[in-house]
């Protein structure tokens, strides 16, 4: 189970809500299978809509 604050504090180098992005994606296509969002990206470029487009980034891979 993949946690988006995991995510978060095991990659502190993560500068944009796109970074955060490729980084979901990325450990998608290394096998997590599932996906939890517990904390909402502290990104000032953070769109409205950003559960469904870390959602969409992380299943996208699992097709």
């Amino acid at each position: 189970m993949l946690w988006l604050s995991e995510v978060l504090l095991q990659q502190h180098g993560l500068d944009s809500f796109e970074a955060l992005k490729q980084a979901v994606s990325e450990r998608a296509q290394a096998g997590e299978m599932h996906f939890r969002m517990d904390v909402r990206p502290p990104f000032p470029d953070t769109p409205e809509d950003w559960e469904d487009r870390l959602e969409a980034a992380f299943y996208a891979v699992q097709k």
